[in-house]
């Protein structure tokens, strides 16, 4: 058995990194640094699962097979090829979608340059920064069905890039069919109607905020 708590952006704190160790010392376990951005404990007993989620004192990393995973980023501000200081945007889509429902299970990914360390082509909705400003594109997919995404926007500002990945989720929450990955989703109605439909609710969003 195993737990794996929430670890925004893949952050630790020496003394969050120091509870880990301990915890797993403790309850005779395995740490493992997860493709996730987080950190997880295995080989626990099964009677040693709630014990440990009390000492640790953290939320889960997954709130449910459907809802956004995680949004995972890279260091951006910290890193010298950074085009924008993408870190700060990534924190505040991470604190808005973490556990948010979906139709299917949602990974949401968020790098600085164009290098895209965070492997942000593979997911289902990425914003990735270059000197112009943001980029979005969706349906991204490295799994049963490899993908490559769909170029949404591009030369986004930070609120604009918040408020299209906020678009694309509200889009497809109310128009996908359960159990319904977004880029399947994507083929499904056509990239056309898709684009269609978000550029609608963006742009409601851009005239409420004026």
């Amino acid at each position: 058995y195993g737990v794996t708590p929430r670890i925004p952006g893949g952050f630790v704190k020496p003394e969050e990194l120091i509870k880990f160790a301990n915890v797993a010392e403790k309850y005779g376990g395995t740490l493992k640094i997860t493709s996730g951005q987080r950190i997880a404990i295995l080989g626990l007993q099964p009677e040693d699962v709630e014990k440990v989620w009390e000492e640790l004192d953290m939320d889960p990393g997954v709130l449910s097979s459907y809802s956004v995973k995680n949004v995972e980023m890279c260091p951006a501000s910290f890193c010298k090829r950074a085009k924008q200081n993408s870190l700060k945007l990534a924190m505040k889509l991470e604190k808005r979608f973490y556990g948010a429902g979906t139709p299917n299970r949602t990974k949401i990914a968020v790098a600085g340059c164009l290098n895209s360390c965070t492997s942000a082509y593979s997911k289902d909705i990425a914003v990735v920064a270059d000197e112009g400003g943001y980029i979005v594109t969706v349906g991204g997919s490295a799994g049963f069905h490899p993908r490559l995404p769909d170029k949404i926007a591009e030369n986004l500002n930070e609120d604009q890039a918040f408020n299209m990945v906020e678009s694309i989720y509200d889009y497809y929450n109310e128009v996908a069919n359960a159990g319904e990955k977004l880029g399947i989703f994507i083929d499904r109605i056509g990239i056309d109607e898709f684009k269609e439909g978000i550029l609608k609710i963006f742009k409601e969003k851009a005239n409420t905020l004026e």
